[in-house]
Formats: C-alpha cells, structure tokens, sequence
C-alpha cells in the first residue's frame, strides 16, 4: 500500500491501452521496483476471481507467467505459503523459475482487496533441480473499486523480483515492462470470458 501511496521517483516506462508501466530503484535488492496501474472492465469481484492466488485458480490459466501454483502452508484463513513456478521466459534466455512467498490476501471496508507477497524459505519447500530459485521482494495486486462504476476495476500490481541466476540486467529490464502490459490485457480477456458472478 505503502508503493500505492508514495508517488515520488516513478518514471514511466511502457503504456498501453490497458496500463502504465512505471519503475524506480527498489530499497530491498540492487534491482527495481516495478508498478502496473490501469482500469479493467469488470466488477472488482470479477478481477479478484481472476487474479487471486489459490491453488488451481485462474491466474494459471490466464497468466503467461505463472505456470503452477502450489500451496506449501495454510497459516491462517487469509495468509499462506505458496510456491510459483514460471515457464522459460525471453526467448528461452530466461530459464524457468520457482519462487516460494508468503501471501497475505487483505479486503478493506471500501472494497478494495489486495494479495501481498514476499519470498520466505520454508523447510518442506528447498530449491528444486530444473528450477533457479528467484525472490520476490514485497510485491503484490491491489483492486480497487471505482465510485459510481461498478463494472469497472483499477487494479495496481507491484513486482520487484530477483530472478536469481546470472541474468544481464538489461535482458531483465526489459523483460518487465513488456510482460506487465501482458499481464494486464491478458487479465482484461481472462475477466471478459467470466460469466456474470
């Protein structure tokens, strides 16, 4: 929320129809903090059925980037630890990946629910062959209801990921805005293909 709110140092980097791309140094790792913003057709209960981070949801079979989604923990009703796993990206130059987060799932009185996430070792979830072990530092989906239209959804989305490995910087730096404006017309379609909830 903390991102959300402090609008100081974004310099955007990717627009489209569907969203603004916008990054700034990170303070968690030597790499950036990357922030998606834009406003999807649907209700926010629709976007949050696409977007929320379960084990067999949506978000596998809309998001490019997400290949499997594995519950490790149930902690609480609304936090656990999850494993993510990603196909090869960048023309293969990005090879596939696993990330281990806690997740908090958040809904707030105005509506507005959020999933925040942060990388966490857990001891029956270790690194894994085949797999580089990336980190994501504190990053998450906002969606916000907005006042007057309830079909509508402004969702927010922060990634600041360590890919882990030996990856140029640069393949990383572009890696991000591109898949970002993916994300988001890809979670645009995978809404529009929800029958009304």
């Amino acid at each position: 929320m903390g991102y959300k709110t402090d609008e100081s140092g974004w310099k955007v980097c990717k627009k489209s129809n569907d969203v603004v791309v916008s990054w700034r140094p990170s303070s968690e790792f030597p790499g950036n903090v990357y922030k998606g913003e834009g406003v999807i057709s649907g209700s926010p209960e629709k976007v949050w059925e696409c977007l929320k981070p379960v084990p067999n949801g949506m978000r596998v079979k809309w998001d490019n980037n997400v290949k499997r989604f594995e519950l490790v923990e149930q902690i609480t009703e609304h936090i656990s630890v999850c494993r993510t796993v990603t196909p090869s990206a960048a023309m293969g130059i990005i090879a596939p990946r696993d990330f281990v987060d806690v997740i908090l799932i958040k809904q707030y009185e105005d509506g507005t629910i959020s999933s925040n996430a942060t990388n966490v070792s857990h001891p029956s979830c270790p690194p894994q062959s085949g797999y580089v072990r990336g980190f994501n530092h504190p990053c998450g989906c906002i969606c916000v209801p907005i006042s007057g239209e309830p079909n509508k959804t402004q969702v927010f989305s922060f990634f600041q990921t360590d890919l882990g490995g030996f990856l140029p910087r640069s393949v990383v730096d572009s890696f991000f805005p591109s898949s970002m404006a993916e994300f988001y017309s890809n979670l645009a379609k995978a809404v529009k293909s929800l029958k009304d909830l």
